[in-house]
């Protein structure tokens, strides 16, 4: 959908405003309304109080247009971008996306999440003689303080961030023009998607896109999952972020100087293999940790530590994968069209990112086998692989234990794959960073 949508974002515009500043400001100023609003009905929301719990179909509509207007605003920053910066310097779109993104998700999830925790708050915050059964804030407070800020910063933009008329006719035009945003239909700029998709260099890069992440899918999809399910409560498992986030915003300006450049893929390709081998790594911190689990069924300070460790390494693969990718993207937009060609490959890039996570959730109990055994004994009375069979060997008494996990299975799978896929397309990869950025053009002289 917004893909679709892409298109119309980039063809209707108020000139007096802006071409993006038209969709970006009423977008953020109906997002803080919107989070003002939910602020005072959390209670109600979240169920607070009754039986019921939370109200699935009233967040359902109400996240619906709130991601929309977000949707909206993504295409409108990522087209301006492309114009706001020279075209040296476009590559550190990326840096700032990725600085942006984590700062975002750091606040959003790991602060909300440690500031909400009566855990974290009375081990961190409070002194030992008032310790409360609640955390600093709560849900409502957050989204209420963030419409704010919401508000606030879009006020600012609108009136202090001017922004250049780069329009051009597109009956006009000549080699001076290149970075001009064309003056284009709603019908016209599908017809120019259409196009995009059609173009040489965008058929490889749509191969690389969306199959490119199938290596690290179960261990992306699944691990977290492995962790909880090990007694790991969420909120620790969240406030790893804490030690994450200065290295996920300094890794972007550290890396920039080669993802700004003519060659940002040759990142990519350096931090593939090396993502590979952190996947096997993550396998075996999975596999030994249940036996470091104390008396109490929690475990030490020491297994935190090592996994921590194990999520810095992780992460550094993971952003120069990620920056690298993006600057690649934004260097050979077509500024002329530059919402939807970058929400193009965005899109794709998602998508690449979703669709084998998806698929190996799906997949990964088909490699698992459980047993039923009597209990205290290694002794097998038969298999427990669905739902019934496990409720039925619990309800006789029993144990049902794994004993071939199909995590492991995944991560190997994926693995391989992986390692074919690097070998058959490393030099297609180095071929596209030699294409003329005329060649992704989508409207040629």
């Amino acid at each position: 959908m917004k893909l679709l949508w892409a298109p119309i974002v980039d063809s209707v515009y108020w000139r007096r405003i802006g071409r993006r500043k038209s969709w970006m400001v009423p977008c953020q100023y109906l997002i803080g309304v919107f989070m003002l609003l939910l602020s005072f009905r959390v209670p109600y929301i979240m169920g607070e109080g009754t039986e019921a719990g939370p109200n699935v179909l009233f967040l359902m509509l109400i996240f619906l247009p709130l991601n929309f207007l977000a949707a909206t605003q993504d295409i409108a920053v990522d087209g301006w971008a492309l114009t706001i910066l020279s075209r040296k310097n476009v590559g550190y779109a990326s840096t700032c996306n990725a600085v942006g993104q984590t700062a975002g998700y750091f606040l959003g999830n790991v602060v909300f999440l440690s500031l909400e925790s009566a855990d974290f708050a009375n081990t961190f915050l409070r002194s030992a003689d008032n310790q409360k059964p609640y955390g600093i804030i709560d849900l409502a407070g957050f989204v209420f303080f963030w419409g704010w800020v919401f508000i606030i910063s879009t006020t600012l933009v609108l009136i202090f961030k001017k922004e250049v008329d780069n329009s051009l006719e597109s009956s006009t035009g000549n080699g001076e023009n290149d970075e001009k945003e064309l003056e284009l239909g709603i019908v016209e700029t599908y017809s120019v998607l259409w196009k995009i998709l059609k173009l040489k260099p965008m058929m490889y890069m749509l191969v690389i896109l969306l199959t490119g992440k199938v290596a690290f899918a179960a261990t992306d999809g699944i691990t977290g999952l492995k962790l909880i399910g090990m007694g790991i409560p969420k909120d620790r498992l969240a406030s790893f972020g804490l030690f994450l986030t200065p290295l996920q915003i300094m890794l972007p300006w550290m890396i920039g100087k080669w993802t700004a450049g003519p060659r940002p893929l040759n990142i990519f390709l350096l931090a593939y293999p090396y993502r590979l081998f952190v996947g096997g790594i993550f396998a075996a911190l999975v596999y030994f940790t249940p036996s470091f689990r104390l008396d109490t069924g929690k475990f030490s300070n020491m297994v935190y530590i090592v996994w921590i460790i194990g999520y810095i390494f992780h992460q550094v693969a993971t952003y120069c994968m990620f920056v690298s990718m993006m600057a690649f993207n934004a260097q050979v937009s077509d500024p002329r069209v530059g919402g939807t060609y970058m929400t193009l490959l965005n899109t794709i890039n998602n998508l690449g990112g979703n669709w084998p996570v998806t698929l190996i959730l799906s997949v990964t109990d088909w490699f698992t086998y459980k047993d039923c055994f009597v209990k205290g004994t290694k002794d097998v009375l038969y298999s427990c692989n669905t739902k019934e069979l496990a409720d039925q060997c619990a309800a006789g008494g029993d144990v049902c234990e794994v004993v071939v996990d199909g995590y492991f299975i995944s991560v190997a799978v994926c693995s391989v794959i992986g390692i074919i896929w690097y070998k058959l397309l490393f030099n297609k990869i180095k071929y596209l960073q030699k294409i003329p950025r005329k060649e992704w053009s989508v409207i040629k002289k």
